[in-house]
């Protein structure tokens, strides 16, 4: 990403230990002069709001979120939606590579939790569930939900969530659909968020099995910054967080190679998810939320 770095710091935000709290902050960051297309990915034109000035209609207040933001914010425009946001996160053991104090999965459920209060906010139906042993689970218990409901069910999921084992399953060799959570007739949007990081086709054939053009699938791709740029030096010992299995290399002596795979791989997820319906995100561990999520809210579907 080009984008200049401001805003809030997952490193800061982790800090809190407070998930609601952390969904606010980034939310409010986010609500005062961002412009979305009417397909901005929540499943809703996301609204603008500013402060309210003196000579303003007091009826444009929105009142509800003053009552949860104690601001005194003018709604610029609004739309509705009938669709459901079902939010899917990985929990193989890669989702614990950690830098500088902050792992994929820490990160993984501050982003979750910011959009799930955006969600909160335009009353949307919400989902959570994770993606593990090549298994898809609720998090959340009950049926979808919307509002303050849906947005309690999808902390609670987080707050207890621990990544392990391999995502692996028999899916991609036999090319037919074996999850009857991703069957549904209705429109939906799905949001996933991973590493993306995958032994064969896995991922990639799972995501344009059930593309559609009644389900939006959004796919938020979360790296180290040494996963893209390895500005390592000296001996180090890498470990597969999945298999477990570690090998002991210089960095400097594979890091050529390894930038060369690394592009090559990030370029073909680029070329293969140019499909529609579906939208590619990536971002660093050392990005703001707020930054990621502009560029989520404000980049228009093909």
């Amino acid at each position: 990403m080009s984008e200049k770095r401001t805003g809030l710091l997952a490193s800061d935000l982790i800090k809190l230990g407070n998930l609601q709290l952390v969904g606010k902050l980034v939310s409010e960051e986010l609500m005062l002069g961002v412009h979305a297309s009417k397909r901005s990915g929540m499943g809703t034109e996301f609204e603008q709001y500013r402060h309210y000035e003196p000579g303003d209609d007091p009826k444009r207040i929105d009142w509800k979120l003053y009552a949860r933001t104690d601001k005194h914010l003018v709604k610029e425009s609004s739309a509705e939606s009938n669709r459901q946001i079902r939010f899917l996160l990985d929990l193989s053991g890669s989702m614990n590579y950690a830098e500088n104090g902050m792992s994929r999965l820490e990160y993984a459920k501050l982003l979750i939790a910011s959009l799930a209060y955006l969600g909160y906010i335009q009353n949307d139906q919400m989902s959570l569930y994770s993606l593990q042993d090549g298994k898809v689970n609720s998090m959340a218990s009950g049926a979808s939900s919307s509002g303050k409901q849906a947005f309690n069910k999808i902390l609670f999921g987080l707050q207890k969530t621990t990544a392990s084992g391999e995502w692996t399953t028999d899916f991609a060799s036999n090319g037919k659909l074996q999850f009857p959570e991703f069957a549904t007739k209705s429109q939906e949007q799905l949001i996933f968020v991973t590493d993306f990081l995958q032994v064969g086709q896995e991922w990639l054939t799972l995501i344009k099995s059930i593309a559609s053009p009644r389900r939006e699938i959004v796919i938020f791709q979360i790296l180290g910054d040494n996963e893209v740029d390895f500005n390592l030096t000296g001996f180090y010992r890498f470990k597969d967080l999945e298999t477990g299995k570690e090998i002991e290399l210089q960095a400097e002596a594979v890091r050529d190679k390894f930038k060369e795979s690394s592009k090559a791989y990030f370029d073909m997820l680029e070329e293969e998810l140019r499909i529609p319906y579906v939208n590619l995100v990536q971002a660093k561990l050392s990005d703001p939320l707020g930054m990621v999520l502009k560029e989520f809210l404000t980049r228009r579907k093909g």
